[in-house]
């Protein structure tokens, strides 16, 4: 059968209709199974870089999720990020996988080791495995570490309008080690919903493979999960300039044990929208966090923002950001017992000059409304900085 396998094929390459270098390339794939596989992987990543001078007297910012006051008055390597995948493909029963490896300071302040792991300047952001079933326009599974389905803004800083996050950004979960569902229903409705493991400190919601537990009796609460929830809803082409629009909304409810400030459970709930406007160059776009019991039992925290980008030129945008905040004492890392209650305003020029590079210079204002010396000295009601982010992406 060989032999004559052999002939068949000697017997095309002579009329011309497979060529020599086709052939073999054929067959090094066939010896080589590992070579098929990697055929429709990508690798991908960026190295987020930063330097950053404190403006004015000198405070203790809060509210900020990845550029806090450790990371000013000097140069700063933020994370550099790599990512393995393989997306599913149009196939019925396509399946693949992604993974994200974080290296860098923020790969720590992102907290995702498993219990009892030391940090290390490493972090896994995502690592799951997809899945499609032909269930009408195709249900598409995720199982694994995933990033949350709420939020405006990212941990990806350069797929963020601004550099630094917004004060709702601090109040959201990023990842979640569970399975994920997600179900487009037409081309302008899309649904996903999940089930992720509690949480076992409040201080690190990110944290893989944890549990809710009762911090007394060291006991896991299996029946404690993560719920997560999303509709999302895109305007379709005959909505005129509106076309593209976006409008979201999500809900988390966070399965908790029992520590010394109480054992409700935690929640988040979520809504935004992006729109583009009757003036090309002008997008806007809105969002509203809030959290409950993040804290302690009965606490909360809310945060309002207004995001507006106009392109100024072909390579330079202005992405600007107005946002408001309240919570309870200890709300967005504030340590002065009393209520915080903050006025933000972000101006970020975000100028395209190298291939492959996102270079932008950034001004950020934080205001203290509550008088309580939220920045530490009680006579300072702002907190100023000046940032240049660089990042390269591959």
């Amino acid at each position: 059968m060989r032999m004559n396998k052999h002939l068949w094929t000697s017997a095309l390459v002579s009329a011309g209709v497979v060529s020599t270098a086709a052939l073999l390339q054929a067959e090094e794939v066939a010896q080589h199974p590992v070579v098929t596989a990697l055929q429709s992987t990508t690798i991908s990543g960026y190295v987020n870089t930063s330097a950053i001078i404190r403006l004015g007297d000198d405070v203790n910012v809060v509210g900020r999720s990845f550029d806090g006051s450790s990371k000013h008055n000097g140069f700063n390597l933020d994370v550099v990020s790599l990512a393995i995948e393989k997306p599913l493909d149009d196939t019925d029963w396509s399946a693949g996988y992604r993974a994200q490896l974080l290296f860098g300071p923020d790969a720590n302040t992102l907290g995702t080791v498993s219990t009892g792991s030391s940090y290390g300047d490493f972090a896994i952001k995502n690592a799951y495995v997809s899945l499609r079933a032909p269930l009408g326009s195709g249900l598409k599974l995720k199982m694994g570490v995933w990033d949350t389905i709420m939020g405006y803004e990212v941990f990806d800083a350069g797929n963020n309008p601004n550099y630094s996050r917004s004060f709702g950004f601090y109040l959201e979960p990023i990842v979640h080690t569970g399975v994920l569902a997600t179900y487009d229903f037409a081309d302008w409705l899309t649904v996903s919903g999940g089930v992720a493991n509690g949480i076992q400190d409040r201080a690190a919601y990110n944290r893989i493979n944890s549990r809710a537990v009762d911090t007394y009796t060291g006991e896991f609460y299996f029946e404690k999960l993560t719920y997560v929830g999303s509709v999302a809803l895109t305007a379709p082409e005959s909505m005129g300039f509106l076309a593209g629009a976006t409008l979201y909304g999500g809900v988390m409810y966070a399965g908790f044990g029992e520590d010394d400030f109480g054992g409700n459970d935690i929640i988040n709930y979520y809504a935004g929208a992006t729109a583009p406007t009757p003036i090309k160059a002008l997008t806007v776009g809105v969002a509203y966090d809030y959290q409950a019991n993040g804290l302690f039992d009965n606490s909360y925290a809310n945060a309002i923002a207004g995001y507006l980008s106009i392109k100024l030129s072909e390579k330079l945008k202005l992405n600007a950001r107005g946002e408001y905040a309240t919570g309870s004492p200890g709300a967005y890392g504030t340590a002065t017992g009393e209520r915080a209650e903050l006025l933000g305003v972000t101006g970020t020029l975000d100028y395209s000059l190298w291939a492959n590079a996102i270079t932008r210079l950034e001004f950020r204002w934080d205001h203290d409304l509550s008088g309580n010396g939220i920045f530490g000295p009680e006579d300072e009601d702002d907190a100023l900085s000046l940032a240049l982010n660089v990042i390269y992406k591959f």
